[in-house]
């Protein structure tokens, strides 16, 4: 049995990342937060995630209880694994489930930092500490089974870069995640507007989109009065740079693709302004 363990923070993406990871690798068991999923299926374990305490949810994530690192070691032995992916917030989290499932060695490391960008990165953090959503690389009918206590917020079909289907999350909020932040899109059009209404060559802004879905993308629609000789392309990208320093400033976000559209243009000469 090949091991590669995946490494990071909690709530930086590793298991919405899971999928995708494995499709590459040809990877057909994971090993997430209590659960042994084997293409695709839970077929072991208990999710950290279904935990009423932060405390009970490390302790199931690290396989602490004997009858449950027995019952996932027992699945282990039983289903044809060749490669078989490992999630953790470290490596030491990883070596501690490596001991309790008496995995063989590990094979291959991967930090979340080399698969997913810092924009993907911060926007999941920026997720998990306003929205307090987890995500489970499962379909939902099989966390319905067990999840019953807390709100399922949604499902996210996960698709190879060829765009094919490769599996399906579902995104819940576990007991244990208490409280959430909600940020209006209207306090984040705010902060790309006003760190850029300063600037002199702007008349107007017509609309402003903010889209934090996955990675952030702001898209704003402007009105310019510029003199001539001017480069208009130089000007949106005084706005760009201004609104993606706002946002990491304000929000710790990058914001990945900012859009800018002009609609509008008003040339004067040096002498009239």
């Amino acid at each position: 049995m090949e091991i590669y363990a995946l490494y990071g923070p909690s709530g930086t993406g590793k298991s919405t990342s899971a999928l995708a990871l494995a499709h590459k690798y040809n990877i057909n068991a994971i090993i997430d937060d209590g659960l042994l999923i084997y293409q695709g299926k839970k077929v072991a374990g208990q999710s950290a995630k279904y935990e009423k305490t932060t405390v009970q949810a490390v302790k199931r994530a690290i396989f602490f209880w004997e009858e449950h690192a027995d019952a996932v070691k027992e699945a282990i032995n039983h289903y044809p694994i060749e490669r078989l992916l490992v999630l953790g917030t470290s490596r030491k989290m990883i070596h501690r489930i490596q001991g309790a499932l008496a995995l063989p060695e590990i094979h291959h490391y991967i930090n979340i930092e080399e698969i997913r960008s810092s924009a993907e990165i911060k926007a999941a953090l920026f997720d998990r500490g306003t929205q307090g959503r987890h995500v489970i690389p499962i379909p939902r009918i099989q966390v319905e089974q067990d999840f019953i206590h807390r709100l399922i917020a949604k499902v996210d079909k996960i698709f190879s870069p060829k765009k094919e289907e490769i599996g399906e999350t579902t995104i819940v909020h576990p007991q244990f995640q208490t409280g959430k932040i909600h940020v209006s899109e209207l306090a984040m059009k705010k902060i790309a507007i006003q760190s850029c209404e300063h600037l002199p060559f702007i008349e107007s802004f017509r609309k402003v989109k903010v889209d934090i879905t996955n990675t952030p993308v702001v898209e704003v629609d402007a009105s310019f009065i510029i003199h001539l000789g001017q480069n208009v392309n130089d000007l949106a990208n005084t706005i760009q740079q201004h609104i993606y320093d706002a946002f990491l400033e304000f929000m710790d976000l990058e914001v990945e693709q900012i859009r800018i559209v002009v609609s509008h243009i008003q040339i004067e000469s040096p002498a009239h302004a």
